[in-house]
């Protein structure tokens, strides 16, 4: 069988217990074992730069293989939006830990080309010398040079709190740029107040504590702390006004693909929720190619 994206691969069963699956590590590169004949169901799963492959013998054709999925797949892009103290810093480390994307923070972007010097970041500085905002123009070439790099490309992407508005994503778009799956992290008002006014900083440390949630360990420790100046109730509550305007006209780009997720729970029930919610996208662009003679 010849098809355009398909493997062909030879295995060997090393052991024909239908009862145990084979992996990757229990296949050799080979021709099919005449006791493997006898296996009523069995199926692999073989995990690299391709897509999962499931394979199970046919049982009518004892000697072929159905495969299941073998395309290779495109990689994940996945955009993830939450307010202030949501704990979108920490779902990211979460998912590029397990996922292996490139994280992708405009803020983190925009500092860097300012440092590097760069021609966006040189723009750029200008306008944040006279402590005026970047042009979207700027931040936006930024990012999509940044999700054109190779290793964007080869591992997938998770851009983190981008795009901010309609004109952001409708620009993204314009480029071809466009997620598998929008995570919108949502927590109750009160509850993200609560975290903010909490927060502190040791300056010499440069630790993040929070007086109810991770106290300092010591007394000494607590009376060096430090509060940001905009930690406070009412600019928390201006900006957690800014951010829901902001996120409701960028929902409406992605609605088929939003999963709301409960970011008032623990961090790793929170990341449960995403991690299913990932696994699921991975799933349904999985589909039969065809069946392979052995």
């Amino acid at each position: 069988m010849a098809c355009s994206g398909c493997y062909s691969v030879n295995f060997m069963a090393v052991s024909s217990n239908p009862n145990k699956p084979l992996t990757s590590s229990t296949l050799l590169t080979s021709k099919l074992s005449s006791s493997y004949s006898q296996i009523p169901f069995s199926s692999l799963k073989f995990n690299s730069k391709l897509s999962p492959i499931q394979l199970r013998i046919s049982k009518s054709a004892p000697n072929s293989f159905v495969v299941v999925s073998g395309i290779k797949a495109e990689p994940l892009k996945v955009m993830i939006s939450g307010a202030p103290a949501s704990g979108k810093g920490t779902q990211c480390e979460l998912i590029t830990k397990k996922y292996d994307l490139v994280h992708i923070a405009a803020g983190d972007l925009l500092r860097a080309e300012v440092a590097a010097g760069t021609e966006n970041g040189r723009r750029a500085k200008e306008y944040m010398e006279k402590g005026q905002l970047v042009p979207d123009e700027i931040v936006v070439t930024m990012v999509k040079e940044r999700l054109s790099q190779p290793d964007s490309k080869e591992k997938g992407w998770l851009l983190d709190g981008y795009p901010r508005s309609s004109s952001q994503a409708t620009a993204l778009k314009g480029f071809g740029f466009e997620p598998h799956i929008f995570i919108l992290l949502e927590v109750p008002e009160e509850i993200l107040v609560d975290r903010v006014v909490g927060r502190r900083l040791d300056p010499v440390t440069g630790k993040i504590y929070h007086l109810k949630y991770s106290p300092p360990e010591t007394e000494e420790i607590a009376a060096r702390l430090t509060q940001r100046f905009d930690d406070t109730e009412e600019k928390v509550k201006l900006r957690l006004l800014t951010h829901n305007k902001n996120v409701e006209a960028v929902l409406s780009m992605y609605e088929d693909v939003t999963v709301r997720v409960d970011g008032s729970l623990s961090k790793e029930d929170v990341f449960t929720q995403i991690d299913t919610a990932l696994r699921n996208v991975l799933g349904q662009r999985q589909a039969p190619i065809g069946s392979v003679a052995m």
